[in-house]
Parts: structure tokens; sequence; C-alpha cells
């Protein structure tokens, strides 16, 4: 069964744009992490920006004492943010980029040119009890730097596939990329999520990338509630997530 983890991230990023530094606010991102739980959402995804431009410390703390599923932290490989990840103890870190002026993450980790920096990082959080995944592009370097580093997933970055889809969704050059990609993870022993511009629309033609574990879906699905609710965006992306067959079809 293919998995959902719902990125809360833009319900923070609404909360800031009003009540930035207060401490306090709405909408409240920790409460909108329980209701994708309750609908079958399979985990929570956040992303503790060095920053701190939407989820704050208070938000993924109250996570870790709420969450009931799995809850991934996605993190830069800064010492700060390895440290609270050190202490707090989500189930597992996603290792991602982080630029400060971007919007949204932009690309996926250098891990080969970064093998033993981020090798030492995922140690320690195995060490700890968390599993670690890379965001990376499907690129056949880092795929086999992100095993050589000793990760237990990557998350392959579907940016350029979704940025694709929407020019035109004939296109086969970045979802080949990505069924490659799969593929050679799998066959180096990496379990295999994926993430980053996936939507209602572009969802179905995912479904021919074999191996896939989890998908992080966060703005798609924020976007869809704002006209349906939270709990009937989750249940329709559930809906469709359910058809896939591992790359069969």
């Amino acid at each position: 069964m293919l998995k959902l983890g719902v990125n809360i991230d833009h319900v923070a990023t609404l909360r800031e744009a009003r009540f930035r530094g207060l401490g306090y606010g709405e909408p409240d991102p920790v409460a909108a992490a329980l209701a994708c739980e309750a609908v079958g959402a399979h985990g929570i995804t956040a992303h503790l920006r060095e920053d701190r431009r939407h989820i704050q410390d208070r938000d993924v703390w109250k996570l870790r004492e709420v969450i009931k599923t799995r809850l991934n932290l996605e993190m830069a490989n800064a010492p700060e943010i390895v440290a609270v990840a050190l202490k707090l103890k989500p189930d597992i870190v996603c290792v991602v980029p982080e630029r400060r002026l971007e919007v949204t993450t932009e690309g996926g980790l250098e891990v080969a040119g970064n093998l033993q920096a981020i090798t030492e990082m995922r140690k320690r959080m195995n060490n700890a009890g968390i599993e670690v995944s890379l965001f990376i592009a499907p690129d056949p370097l880092q795929i086999e730097a992100a095993a050589r580093a000793g990760s237990q997933f990557i998350e392959l970055h579907t940016g350029s596939f979704a940025e694709a889809y929407h020019e035109d969704p004939q296109r086969p050059d970045e979802l080949n990329r990505l069924i490659a990609g799969a593929r050679q993870a799998h066959a180096l022993g990496l379990k295999v999520n994926a993430g980053h511009g996936l939507n209602y629309q572009n969802l179905p033609l995912l479904y021919k990338v074999p191996h896939l574990v989890e998908l992080n879906i966060g703005h798609s699905i924020i976007s869809r509630a704002v006209t349906v609710g939270l709990q009937a965006a989750v249940r329709e992306m559930l809906g469709l997530m359910a058809n896939y067959r591992g790359g069969t079809e």
C-alpha cells in the first residue's frame, strides 16, 4: 500500500502571515495534522527551517507529543537543526537543501559532494533511533551516493516531473528519470519515497514509477482544502493513491 505523508508547512505559513512572532495564532498546524491522521493519513511531515519562516519549534514539539502515526521532520544538515532533531526524535528525518531566499525547497540535495558530512549526520540519527531519508534528484550519481551514505530512504524530487507534466502531460523524459532512479535505488537496497509538486492531476502518471513507499504532499492538499475542507482533501488524495500497483500498470 502506498502511504501518504501530509506536509503541514503551508498551514503554518498561513498562520505566520498574520501572527508571526506572537507564539500563537490560527490556523493551527498541529490541529491540521490531527485532522489528517483522523481520516487515514499515514504520517505528518513538517520542515523546521533555519529561519523559522513557517513551522516553529513549539509546533514540532507538540507534533511529537500528539502524532500517533509517523512524524517526518524535514531539515537541513545544519548543526542547530540536527541538535533539535536528536532531542525531538522524530520517526524519520528527510534531509533537504535549504536556501534562505527560496519560496519552497528547490532542487535535490548534493550528496555526492558532501558524502562525509552527510554520512556522519546519518550515523548520529541512526544511533538515536531515527531513520534517515535524503531528498535527491533522480540522478544516478546522487542515488549511488545516498546508498554509500547509509541512508534508509531516498525521497525522489518530483518537481521537474510536475513542471514537465504542466507543460505537456505526454512528455516522458522526467517520468523516465524517476522510473530509472527508483529502480536503481531499490537495487541498492534503498526504500523510495517521492514528493514535490505532486497534485490530483499528475499523480496517476507517477504510478508508472516502481517501488514507491510513501508520497509526501502538502501544497496541493492544503490548496484543495480551501474549497472542500482538509479532511475531504486528504480522503480524495488517499482515494487516488489506492490505485497504485507498484509501477506495474
